[in-house]
């Protein structure tokens, strides 16, 4: 079932906007997809049956785009993994991989569907976005041929790539990314020897795209967004949300707002796996976004956005993150620091112990100032200020500094740091800023339930305080500050030469 979000203003005002040559505004949209899986990947199915399964999934996308369509969005993406799934291995994987070429050779598969050898999933795509005007992202597998005289070279002959794909409102391809920065689980695909940088131009503006785990690293993320300077990046994830720190639509906003780019985020629902959490992000507001734990449906949601935002009397200023922070002295409290841990990472801690107060922690270079108010500290519920300052290493290698406010699990200090999904404590004023050395730092405010905190709640300031704005008392779950370091990175872990021997011939992967 699919159901739609699209707030009754935008849809007024799409009819005018469509009639312009190079717009200011645009309807975006992106859909959360409830993606059917195979019933076993143990052992290759046929290509056949591979088709069946990819068709499914696509006949719920089309079902989805043409509601877009219909409702005057201009452009679509879809899921990460969002046509066949994701539990796989490079044999399993394979029946369902394409060879895409690069949109240089300017290619609209609706109408030439052969050129590049069979295309079945890419016919599809480019059809869905040519006959309803609209252009459709969308993430499958490509493959490509190798040999012995590349050292690189897989040994099973070929190259397969975690793949992002653009069509436009013509059907030709004018987009293909392959994702540089893999989880650890995706050992079905292969890291690009180099990063790609992938941009596209449309009426509406400029857009990159990357998936998923790319988020977190300076390239291609980081790179795209300052220095090809776009105005909307596509984002198509398949991402399982993980407490306190790594919620999907906290993170993506908070990547947006830090960036001051327009995010156009799709994830895939499997509640089993804790992934839910889509949206749609402008520099300074949550336009629109769906985070549903109890059902299993899809979920299409649009809103309207400035093509061009770096041209708005509104785009935000530029923040310097550890001015205010720096420029104070540490709050003396009597408190006792202890440790616990976040997602792996050991931070240190300090209780909040009163109704109203001032405490700063510090770890390494990080000192994390708070003050705040209460308007009752609950008995059964303990707060925590927390800092981390160190190299993240499970499930990847970037370097972090953290400032938190968070709600421990239970009354044991030992707790805090552990999942924990509802408040009941309510702050009426608070302010968080750290002595961060980086410029990307990405404000989080979650408050009970997992739920985002409207902007009128709180704000950024130019200093580097994230504080509350309307002293209405709010459930606060997560109060972060998270930055990242990316200087002080280890060098990227991919493949390189010398790839173990394949568990079958080439041959018996060939078409």
């Amino acid at each position: 079932m699919i159901t739609s979000y699209f707030p009754k203003y935008v849809a007024i005002f799409a009819f005018s906007v469509l009639t312009v040559g190079a717009l200011d505004t645009f309807i975006a949209a992106v859909y959360e997809h409830a993606v059917i899986l195979p019933n076993g990947t143990e052992t290759p199915a046929s290509k056949d049956e591979a088709l069946l399964l990819m068709n499914k999934n696509i006949d719920v996308l089309e079902k989805a785009i043409k509601l877009a369509a219909k409702q005057g969005a201009h452009i679509i993406v879809t899921p990460e993994d969002g046509i066949y799934g994701w539990v796989f291995t490079r044999e399993t994987i394979y029946p369902y991989l394409e060879d895409i070429p690069d949109p240089s050779v300017n290619w609209i598969p609706c109408r030439d569907p052969e050129r590049f050898g069979h295309a079945p999933v890419q016919e599809r795509l480019s059809c869905l976005a040519r006959n309803n005007s609209i252009y459709v992202v969308a993430n499958i597998g490509d493959k490509k041929p190798c040999n012995a005289s590349d050292a690189w070279c897989p040994c099973d002959g070929r190259y397969q790539y975690n793949t992002d794909v653009v069509f436009d409102s013509e059907g030709r391809l004018v987009a293909r990314y392959h994702k540089y920065n893999l989880f650890a689980s995706e050992v079905q695909f292969d890291f690009p020897k180099d990063s790609e940088h992938v941009t596209f131009d449309t009426p509406f503006g400029k857009f990159g795209v990357f998936t998923c785990f790319d988020i977190f690293s300076h390239d291609p993320a980081v790179v795209v967004v300052d220095e090809l300077q776009v105005d909307s990046v596509v984002f198509p994830t398949a991402w399982s949300n993980t407490l306190p720190l790594l919620l999907s639509a906290p993170f993506h906003s908070a990547w947006a707002r830090a960036l001051r780019v327009n995010l156009l985020a799709a994830n895939t629902h499997h509640t089993s796996m804790h992934m839910t959490g889509s949206g749609i992000y402008t520099p300074d507001a949550v336009q629109v976004y769906h985070y549903d734990m109890e059902t299993e449906s899809g979920q299409l949601m649009l809103a309207e956005l400035r093509s061009r935002p770096r041209r708005e009397p509104s785009y935000p200023e530029t923040v310097e993150w550890s001015a205010y922070a720096s420029g104070i002295q540490p709050f003396l409290s009597e408190q006792s620091d202890f440790s616990g841990e976040i997602y792996f990472d050991k931070f240190t801690f300090t209780q909040l112990k009163k109704n109203t107060g001032n405490y700063t922690i510090c770890q390494k270079d990080l000192c994390c100032h708070l003050s705040y108010r209460m308007s009752e500290k609950r008995v059964d519920e303990v707060f925590a200020l927390g800092a981390f300052d160190g190299l993240h290493t499970v499930e990847g290698h970037y370097y972090l500094q953290i400032c938190i406010l968070l709600k421990c699990q239970t009354t044991d200090l030992r707790t805090c740091g552990e999942p924990v999904g509802s408040a009941f404590t309510k702050f009426e004023e608070f302010s968080l800023s750290g002595t961060f050395g980086t410029s990307y730092v990405f404000p989080q405010l979650v408050l009970s339930g997992g739920q985002l905190a409207p902007e009128r709640h709180y704000e950024v300031s130019r200093d580097g305080r994230l504080s509350c704005r309307s002293g209405i008392p709010l459930p606060v779950l997560v109060l972060a500050l998270y930055g990242r370091v990316f200087e002080k990175d280890p060098p990227r872990l991919g493949q390189g030469p010398g790839k173990p021997q394949c568990p079958l011939s080439p041959e018996q992967f060939q078409d």
